[in-house]
């Protein structure tokens, strides 16, 4: 029967005292608005860096990474201290590129976690127009699979990106390589590469990932005509690039498949540590400093609840004379420290839901951003709500616990 009796006690002492109940509303809705910010933020950038460095970046990259150390066979054969005389030794030649890559391919794409894969063809060469001369990478590619692995199409500022499977004599090139060689779409460019094997081809488009280091190097030209311009057979590839559903699993993805295929098979986190480490920080640091923020707003209730509690003890006293019990007191308490975060947690995440709308379109330009990132994750705002009155029930449980152990008699008697 006491429980009404006790919602009801709870009630009159949330609103005897409203500075009192709205500063402690305020804290956990300030809490709870800068976690659901703050994680939203740190997200956003996460997103976006991603986002930056998969445009040119598969999950997992297939490639040969070169040959073993053959220089001094005779030594690793007969030991230390042995005369020996050679004449016209024989030069081992090493074959570059992977070799029968339709099989790696074919084994690769019965992989369950697969997403999308494509085969390339990447030479080191030299673009000339006129008496521009720049150093760059010249990427052979399957047209239709290299956009599904990185959505090319969507960094083209010229051109079409499908034209390029069509056009044997077309290239695509990257805006800081084409501004360097002063070209635009319609010229022509001169490719030389490395065997002094040249060609002339029409540029065709222009693309920017907004990546420095690939925009000023990098051209696209279709599988078929890089093998043709290396004279190289149909099944020549540098590199198979591989795209999974969860990239985060890369790693665990590319240590299985590590031992069956005969070349580096290398995951993204491999090569791209600082990216990683990058990411996890940011992390770290956005959930500190949420935390941080509703630890402050705990203690902000703890010592409001004293407050009250010192406030009304002598009707606590009373109370407890009155035949409710420690139990009774406590739950009192507690509910109202309760009904001041699940108030507060309400408000706080529909703020910081409105602050994060409202920083995401504050103009920010910097880069290939318009407008400061944001990221409206469910797991954000579940956690920042379930965080927020985690610490509204420490902060008032243990307040409301002293409370049930008042000796009424010592009260009254004062």
């Amino acid at each position: 029967m006491k429980g009404p009796v006790n919602y009801e006690i709870a009630f009159v002492y949330l609103t005897s005292k409203l500075k009192q109940t709205l500063v402690a509303v305020m804290g956990v809705t300030f809490g709870i608005s800068m976690y659901v910010f703050m994680n939203s933020f740190m997200t956003g950038v996460n997103d976006v860096q991603t986002d930056l460095a998969f445009s040119a970046l598969a999950h997992i990259r297939v490639y040969n990474d070169g040959p073993a150390d053959n220089t001094d066979l005779v030594r690793k054969v007969y030991p230390e201290g042995t005369l020996s005389n050679i004449r016209s030794a024989r030069v081992i030649q090493y074959t570059e590129g992977i070799k029968h890559s339709g099989e790696i391919i074919h084994f690769l794409r019965q992989q369950p976690e697969l997403k999308a894969i494509t085969p390339e063809v990447n030479v080191n060469v030299f673009f000339r127009n006129g008496a521009n001369k720049v150093n760059g990478t010249l990427s052979g590619v399957d047209v239709e699979n290299e956009n599904r692995v990185f959505q090319s199409a969507t960094y083209m500022l010229e051109g079409n990106w499908n034209a390029l499977k069509y056009r044997n004599d077309g290239l695509i090139l990257g805006s800081g390589l084409a501004a360097n060689l002063s070209l635009h779409v319609d010229d022509n460019v001169n490719v030389l590469t490395a065997d002094g094997n040249a060609k002339t081809y029409k540029v065709i488009g222009i693309f920017q990932t907004n990546v420095t280091s690939v925009d000023k190097t990098k051209a696209y030209l279709s599988i078929g005509a890089t093998r043709q311009l290396l004279a190289k057979n149909a099944d020549y590839v540098t590199d198979i690039q591989v795209n999974i559903g969860d990239f985060h699993q890369a790693e665990k993805v590319a240590r299985r498949i590590a031992p069956i295929i005969p070349y580096k098979t290398e995951s993204w986190q491999a090569s791209n540590q600082q990216l990683e480490a990058g990411s996890r920080l940011r992390d770290i640091i956005a959930v500190a400093v949420s935390l941080t923020i509703l630890l402050v707003a705990g203690f902000g209730i703890y010592n409001i609840m004293n407050m009250t509690i010192n406030e009304k003890i002598r009707e606590i006293a009373i109370l407890k004379a009155m035949g409710f019990n420690g139990k009774d007191i406590t739950r009192i308490f507690l509910t109202l420290a309760m009904v001041i975060g699940l108030v507060g947690g309400v408000i706080g995440l529909l703020f910081g839901y409105a602050v994060s709308v409202t920083v995401n379109h504050i103009p920010f330009r910097i880069a290939s951003l318009k407008y400061l990132p944001m990221a409206y994750r469910w797991q954000d705002y579940s956690m920042a709500f379930c965080f927020g009155l985690a610490t509204t029930f420490i902060a008032g449980y243990m307040p409301s616990r002293r409370a049930s152990r008042i000796d009424p008699v010592i009260i009254i008697r004062g």
